[in-house]
């Protein structure tokens, strides 16, 4: 804990309450001893430290339980997390749900709740805390890198000379990362929706998603944001909410249910299944042949957490001049660029060292691009890609779609 800070926090859940709850997930894993888990995690896969794995996050519940270990011990561990979900897929409790073990582990999950309760006790880390301070300051994320101004006065900045209407039936929800940093992932969104004859606005007021935050342990103020982001939607008539990134689709599907229960009645649709089925309709031509060889980058929110993985791939093949070499894992043991759940944040040695390893994996694959449907994902990898003697460029789907439609 050597990079912790301990703080006076607001009264929260206790250790006991959070064993509780937890205690059947962990016996659960504990008791069966297996270490699929382990070859999957990203982290786990460059540090070979064993207080970073699934299994020693389930097990740190069990020792807390019977008083060895306290959350102050621990909670500096559950750092090394990116909230991928491939461990939960390799468990043999989830391979064999409704089968043998009936149960399915949740071991993201408890990685927020660790987190969660952490922030309860007033144990923070300090550049999660300093992030949603600012965050709840400007009401975006601030950003990696600082290099860009974030507030509220900038959120529609990319949009300029695009003449979008604010409200309707229908909302584009712009996250931080592409409002502020990769700009023309956002652009690209805005037209072909347009091009494809989708009427749709923005909001009001946009803010951050409050998935960052929740997934940091800061539950409260991500329900701030949530709060602030469904009242806008309602009050501007919205009924459907279209998203590119996967982070926002995880928080709009998963935490926003959760916070809110039936009041939460929007329809979540997310935008490669939305662009596979505009091109497939004949909605969006794509006329323009792209002359490059690329590979594509599962999210691991959209593949190992949702399990949506096929729609993008339709979406390569239907462009006209592109060579498309798919990886050769696709499922559970999908490669990860390590820019989810804070790491990036906390230990940005890691990012660069798991994005790395998936930049070469691509190179591998003898391509010159490498595409995702991920803006948060983008960063480190075109970092680590354009690091390599022999650069490998990295564009989202979006960007490369608009290519081949005559939008860029």
């Amino acid at each position: 804990m050597s990079s912790t800070e301990r703080a006076d926090g607001p009264a929260g859940g206790t250790e006991e309450e959070f064993v509780q709850e937890w205690r059947n997930a962990a016996y659960n894993c504990y008791s069966s001893g297996h270490k699929f888990c382990r070859e999957v995690c990203p982290v786990m896969q460059v540090t070979r430290n064993e207080v970073h794995t699934p299994t020693a996050f389930h097990a740190n519940v069990v020792a807390m339980e019977k008083g060895l270990l306290s959350i102050a011990d621990v909670a500096r561990d559950y750092v090394h997390c990116t909230g991928c979900g491939a461990c939960e897929l390799r468990c043999p409790n989830t391979l064999f749900t409704g089968d043998f073990y009936r149960f399915r582990t949740r071991t993201v999950q408890l990685v927020k709740a660790v987190r969660a309760l952490a922030v309860d006790q007033g144990i923070h880390q300090p550049g999660w805390q300093r992030w949603v301070e600012e965050t709840s300051r400007q009401k975006s994320e601030p950003v990696l890198g600082g290099e860009v101004p974030v507030s509220q006065e900038h959120v529609r900045d990319w949009a300029a000379g695009l003449d979008l209407p604010t409200g309707g039936e229908t909302i584009l929800f712009c996250d931080c990362e592409g409002a502020f940093h990769r700009t023309s992932v956002p652009r690209a969104a805005a037209k072909i929706l347009k091009a494809a004859g989708v009427e749709f606005g923005l909001m009001r007021e946009q803010w951050c998603c409050g998935g960052p935050a929740a997934e940091m342990g800061y539950v409260e103020r991500a329900k701030e944001f949530a709060r602030h982001n469904v009242d806008d939607w309602r009050a501007v008539g919205a009924k459907r909410i279209i998203v590119f990134d996967p982070h926002d689709y995880i928080s709009f599907t998963e935490d926003y249910p959760n916070y809110f229960g039936d009041e939460f009645d929007f329809e979540i649709v997310l935008f490669v299944e939305l662009l596979a089925e505009l091109i497939r309709e004949g909605r969006l031509p794509l006329t323009n042949p792209v002359d490059r060889v690329v590979t594509y980058h599962d999210a691991c929110r959209l593949n190992k957490r949702k399990g949506i993985h096929a729609a993008p791939r339709e979406v390569l093949r239907a462009i006209p001049g592109l060579t498309f070499k798919d990886v050769d894992h696709v499922t559970q043991w999908s490669y990860c660029s390590g820019a989810g759940g804070g790491l990036p944040i906390e230990r940005p040695d890691l990012t660069a060292e798991i994005s790395r390893r998936r930049v070469e994996r691509a190179a591998e694959l003898d391509v010159d691009t490498l595409v995702s449907a991920c803006v948060w994902s983008e960063r480190p990898l075109t970092e680590q890609g354009g690091k390599r003697a022999d650069p490998i460029e990295v564009l989202d789907l979006l960007e490369i779609v608009a290519l081949s439609a005559g939008l860029a």
